[in-house]
């Protein structure tokens, strides 16, 4: 009787892992798309920016464009990682994902509420890929995840 009952806790916990591995594939996959398109954005066309004279961190805002062009293509080619519960990819993206914090923070004058947006996903893509156990994960693989 004990025995059934710690499968079904064992499994109920497995099932949340692999389900907030998921969730931060899936956001981590939004992060990367939104960061690719505002770095289009920043490069294509500077005027769609609002420029804030006295910032601190005052680059050319192609420059901001290209730094969100390149961390959403990383973030994005991590998730797919994540979709297969490679441990690389949950590692890299816990660090993808702070940077994208850290660049967001950053350019928060030029578009605040967008910023806000990102950085609040982002959060919650490290929470999730931190809370999971490697073990967990194997629920829905059926053998362990990708080490390589």
């Amino acid at each position: 009787m004990s025995t059934t009952q710690s499968k079904s806790t064992s499994t109920a916990k497995q099932d949340w892992a692999v389900g907030l591995t998921m969730f931060a594939a899936v956001m981590l996959s939004i992060t990367g798309i939104l960061a690719i398109l505002r770095g289009i954005m920043g490069i294509a066309e500077d005027d769609v920016f609002v420029a804030t004279p006295d910032y601190v961190f005052q680059f050319d805002l192609t420059g901001w464009g290209w730094m969100h062009l390149i961390l959403g293509a990383l973030a994005f080619l991590v998730s797919l990682g994540l979709y297969k519960a490679a441990l690389w990819a949950r590692i890299a993206g816990v660090i993808i994902a702070g940077l994208v914090i850290l660049g967001n923070f950053l350019s928060m004058p030029y578009y605040p509420f967008w910023s806000l947006v990102v950085i609040a996903i982002a959060g919650f893509v490290i929470w999730a890929l931190c809370v999971v156990r490697q073990d967990a994960t194997t629920a829905l693989y059926g053998s362990p995840p990708e080490d390589v």
